[in-house]
């Protein structure tokens, strides 16, 4: 199957030497071609240029995108997409003043999400977690990785981590699963957490594992949370099966997480509120790939974290939405594009790398996917007519989406 894409106004952000991540000043940097065509063979991207250079037109489709831009899809490495229910009551209750924190001790936050869980058929969170999958291809997004953790039970932790293994079968987006075994701590295990550090090591890791249901292990290591002693003990534990480790990091304190993922060789580390000198300096010259997550901190009203600091230092960033019900129940990755220029000051190229290449780092797939690349695979979006491709974070009241296509198929 051969699909030629004519007459693009301007292919954004190909590569000719593809990477897996851009840092610091590259990060401003993106490569497009203006009046350019792009050529799908079945699945991969094969070739692109100039109109001026497309000497054949053989294919099987032909689309005329006059007017309009090719991007690479987005990749959304952080979402926790398998949930029942909503919990805008949490929301009104932010809204008078309880914290995050507070909300947590009473058994609403995670808690409230894990009862409904437990209690919730695999069909149930299936088909709701299509739903927002669907959502989500509409606005752009062409992977992403998927955390369990609202389980909180080694069955419940299962019944989300099967789910997610049928939407990988089912849904043509690339999805990555992840263990978050270790989100929060049950209300039966307050004031020893450390029996509950147990059954994430004893019976949620090896069955996971035996089962094949995970790619990657994550701990939301903060104040309140998880300790730095326990965080290590569950990726010492997920890495003896070969989980790779995903960090929750310094949402809510410095407390010691994004050293720790360093010292585990995590995939990335997510949230990053509280970053400073010690933990930039940690992060330079590691594998971590730095994640925020520009959603949770704009509704939860949060400090931002120092995108420009970190860029400026020679890090790379990536974002992510974090959807999920209590602190960021969007899964737009456009608005996310948008937050990044608006909230974190970065450049819209700056923007587009932290929402494609590098959060395409950040679950393990910029190999194949985050940009437009002879043999990656063919995962794009065509946009509605708009002038530039600043234009993209600039209107973010508007999905500027209008064809998307996955797997070199449109969708």
């Amino acid at each position: 199957m051969r699909t030629l894409i004519k007459n693009i106004k301007e292919l954004v952000q190909v590569e000719r030497q593809p990477k897996l991540r851009v840092c610091g000043k590259d990060m401003a940097q993106m490569e497009t071609i203006k009046n350019a065509y792009l050529i799908i063979e079945d699945d991969k991207f094969a070739a692109f240029g100039p109109m001026s250079e497309l000497k054949e037109q053989n294919a099987d489709t032909v689309i005329d995108a006059t007017g309009r831009m090719v991007l690479p899809s987005f990749c959304d490495s952080h979402t926790h997409l398998v949930y029942a229910g909503s919990r805008e009551i949490e929301y009104i209750d932010k809204i008078r003043g309880l914290s995050y924190e507070e909300i947590a001790k009473r058994g609403g936050g995670i808690l409230n999400s894990a009862k409904r869980v437990q209690e919730a058929s695999e069909e149930q969170l299936y088909e709701d977690a299509m739903k927002r999958l669907e959502q989500m291809i509409s606005f752009g997004t062409g992977a992403v990785e998927i955390k369990s953790g609202y389980g909180m039970t080694t069955e419940a932790e299962m019944k989300m981590l099967r789910v997610i293994r049928r939407l990988k079968e089912t849904s043509p987006l690339t999805i990555k699963a992840t263990l978050l075994g270790a989100h929060g701590i049950p209300m039966e295990y307050r004031g020893r957490q450390e029996a509950f550090v147990d059954l994430v090591i004893n019976e949620m890791i090896p069955q996971a594992a035996a089962e094949g249901l995970a790619d990657y292990i994550d701990v939301f290591t903060d104040q309140g949370f998880f300790t730095v002693e326990d965080t290590d003990r569950m990726l010492d534990a997920g890495a003896k099966y070969g989980l790779r480790a995903k960090i929750h990091a310094n949402e809510l304190a410095y407390s010691g997480g994004i050293q720790c993922a360093v010292r585990h060789n995590a995939l990335s580390c997510d949230h990053l509120e509280y970053t400073g000198d010690a933990e930039i300096e940690a992060l330079l010259g590691s594998e971590t790939m730095p994640t925020v997550l520009p959603g949770a901190a704009f509704f939860l009203n949060m400090v931002h974290a120092p995108v420009r600091k970190m860029m400026d230092a020679g890090l790379p960033v990536a974002m992510a939405s974090d959807c999920n019900p209590g602190s960021s129940p969007s899964c737009n990755m456009q608005l996310i594009l948008s937050f990044a220029c608006v909230n974190y000051r970065m450049l819209p190229e700056e923007a587009i790398n932290a929402t494609t290449i590098n959060s395409g780092y950040a679950m393990g797939v910029s190999d194949m996917l985050g940009s437009i690349a002879v043999g990656k695979k063919a995962n794009f979006y065509i946009t509605t007519p708009i002038p530039t491709y600043e234009y993209l974070p600039y209107a973010y009241g508007e999905n500027k989406v209008s064809r998307t296509f996955l797997n070199g198929k449109e969708v």
